[in-house]
């Protein structure tokens, strides 16, 4: 996964003023005292009204003359933005229904980049995801099953050779990876059959078998999910 974390001052307060905003601390529709802020965060204003300028550009906060900036409605946030969907996932106050609308994509979109990548991998490809495979089933710690995972997701989009779904698995990569920290630190889970089924089946040319075979990973990810909650 590609992950671009924000850095330094500037980086720190755009993270700090994105987790008072998922925490609940700034509400939706609250006007942010930007005097309070600066002083409370011990930044420049120059520093702060940047890191405002990133919110805004994901859609999470908005200025307007008298009313001054304010908490956008989570309706009008970017979710797409890797750092949003970030900040969801890691926030202390993620409901389950966040990690719902992720299973709910992945089953959209999992299960036909499956049975494409059946259609279009090369042989190279089919090797990589099982090298993949074989990192996932050697994995001693919880961090190697979590790398291991995300590559072979990341690998499967590759094999459909489609330039949007590969894009499309940055998305969920971030939250792919805040659920297996989830499950496979908390539930007795072996995900290499799942897999191993997945990748027989795109070996084979089997089309429906990859679909089928995804969209069982898929629905076994939810169950896991409804387990530990």
């Amino acid at each position: 996964m590609n992950e671009k974390r924000l850095r330094g001052v500037h980086g720190q307060t755009v993270e700090a003023l994105a987790c008072r905003i998922l925490a609940g601390e700034i509400g939706e529709g609250d006007t942010l005292d930007l005097p309070a802020l600066r002083e409370e965060l011990d930044v420049s204003l120059t520093a702060l009204r940047e890191a405002l300028k990133v919110l805004s550009a994901k859609g999470m906060i908005d200025a307007r003359q008298k009313r001054g900036t304010f908490v956008q409605p989570r309706s009008s946030w970017n979710l797409l933005d890797t750092d949003v969907m970030r900040w969801q996932t890691q926030t202390t106050n993620t409901d389950h229904g966040l990690f719902d609308e992720l299973t709910e994509m992945r089953v959209i979109v999992e299960p036909a980049a499956a049975r494409l990548a059946a259609e279009r991998a090369s042989d190279a490809d089919i090797e990589a995801l099982g090298g993949a495979l074989d990192r996932m089933a050697s994995a001693r710690d919880l961090a190697a099953t979590v790398r291991a995972d995300l590559e072979f997701h990341r690998l499967l989009m590759a094999a459909t050779h489609n330039a949007f779904l590969t894009q499309v698995e940055r998305i969920i990569a971030i939250g792919l990876a805040e659920r297996d920290k989830l499950v496979h630190g908390s539930v007795d889970d072996d995900p290499v059959p799942s897999h191993r089924a997945v990748l027989d089946a795109i070996s084979a040319r089997d089309p429906e078998a990859a679909y089928e075979a995804m969209r069982a990973l898929v629905d076994k990810s939810g169950a896991d999910l409804d387990r530990l909650h």
